[in-house]
């Protein structure tokens, strides 16, 4: 198993907490694991980016230039990065924000309404949890929800711990939405 995954968004959606938390999942699961971030200098509200990687063998790149998954948060990100998803790769976009269909049919495409199912479970600001469910109910080889919720206390800072229930839960939602 070799999945390279990339997820995009505006700063302040939580791009780079994602690929975190799939990273100490998947570690704890024994699994190597790479994973760059890259956030614009605008930082809340400008570009955030990055690319993890999770395999069952040891890692000879941390690129990802052909992701099998992609989660893109927005519009600029769907328009940017959808083309860069492999063949029969997976797609999951914010439905909630992008007013776009994708336009490839040559991968699997997945409208998730990200923030209207995070307020579901307490905060709008919990849609990168929807889609990081989403993508464990479709790439269960990644890791286990379970994995994921053990993550959180490490991934999440201690100012924000407060919120880790609400993240289960929208973990949780956005795994069954699928």
């Amino acid at each position: 198993m070799h999945e390279g995954i990339f997820i995009a968004g505006f700063g302040g959606q939580g791009i780079l907490l994602a690929g975190r938390m799939i990273c100490l999942a998947a570690m704890a699961e024994g699994k190597f694991v790479s994973h760059i971030p890259s956030y614009g200098a605008e930082m809340r509200g400008g570009t955030a980016n990055c690319s993890v990687i999770v395999s069952d063998e040891q890692i000879g790149s941390p690129l990802v230039p052909r992701p099998t998954a992609c989660i893109v948060m927005n519009t600029p990100s769907l328009l940017k990065f959808q083309p860069i998803v492999r063949e029969g790769g997976l797609l999951i976009w914010n439905a909630s924000l992008i007013d776009v269909e994708p336009e490839r049919r040559d991968i699997e495409s997945l409208a998730i309404p990200a923030n209207r199912i995070a307020e579901e479970a307490g905060s709008y600001r919990a849609a990168n949890m929807v889609v990081l469910g989403a993508l464990l109910k479709r790439r269960p080889q990644v890791a286990s929800l379970e994995s994921v919720h053990g993550a959180l206390n490490e991934a999440v800072s201690a100012r924000h711990r407060e919120l880790n229930e609400i993240n289960r839960k929208a973990l949780a939602l956005g795994y069954a939405f699928v």
